[in-house]
């Protein structure tokens, strides 16, 4: 089942189902799976029953989307983790940086990368209001999917679909690992029963065909909006 499903995430995916929808969504694929046996049996020989397949069905949709992990880089792998134990909260720098070097990077990185800010033995995850404005793509030395998926937030929140298509058209295919990443995210936040980021992850995904239209059609630049100081 568990391959079906990761087969099938990425046709939902493609076909843009909403965050919110896909758990609803991957119900069917899961159950075409129990529906060709006249029976299922667990551990101990029982026949599942259909809330037990319904649990165990979302256990391996999560499953699928952890598995999409390894197609990013090492630092946004880094951030995924921390953002699933911390969210937008400091941590210790320590804990931190044992992470980092389990996922095959660097604090001095992380930070260069524009995803940490790291003071005082502290570390959290930049928010998206807090990164920079004039961010160019096709400048950055270090791009990552954690950093391109919430500058799309950032813009589609400040300046709308028009804002988010103008990064969209200078990330090229680049920016379809971001859509990828924003499903994942949105399902560590339901899980932690984070709303207010959910709803963000979400909003971008929804907003997607009209984000990759107005791309295509060579969407102007917007102004800069302005820019919050770091905390």
């Amino acid at each position: 089942m568990k391959q079906e499903l990761l087969d099938a995430l990425g046709h939902l995916q493609h076909a843009n189902i909403a965050p919110v929808d896909l758990a609803q969504a991957a119900i069917g694929p899961g159950m075409a799976v129990f529906s060709r046996f006249a029976g299922v049996l667990d551990a101990e020989d029982r026949e599942i029953s259909v809330r037990e397949a319904l649990s165990l069905i979302n256990q391996a949709l999560d499953e699928s989307l952890a598995e999409q992990e390894g197609d990013f880089d090492a630092d946004s792998r880094f951030a995924i983790t921390w953002f699933d134990q911390m969210g937008f909260a400091e941590g210790e720098f320590g804990q931190a940086n044992v992470l980092a070097q389990a996922k095959n990077t660097g604090m001095a990185g992380l930070v260069e990368a524009g995803i940490i800010r790291s003071a005082r033995g502290k570390v959290r995850l930049l928010k998206p209001g807090e990164l920079p404005a004039h961010w160019d793509p096709t400048q950055d030395a270090r791009l990552t999917a954690w950093e391109t998926v919430h500058q799309l937030v950032r813009a589609l929140e400040s300046g709308g679909e028009g804002a988010a298509a103008a990064l969209v058209a200078k990330l090229g295919t680049k920016a379809e690992a971001a859509r990828e990443l924003a499903y994942r995210l949105y399902s560590l936040c339901e899980r932690r029963k984070r709303a207010a980021e959910a709803l963000s992850y979400n909003a971008l995904v929804q907003s997607w065909p009209q984000i990759m239209e107005l791309a295509k059609q060579g969407a102007p630049v917007q102004p800069d909006p302005t820019q919050t100081d770091l905390i």
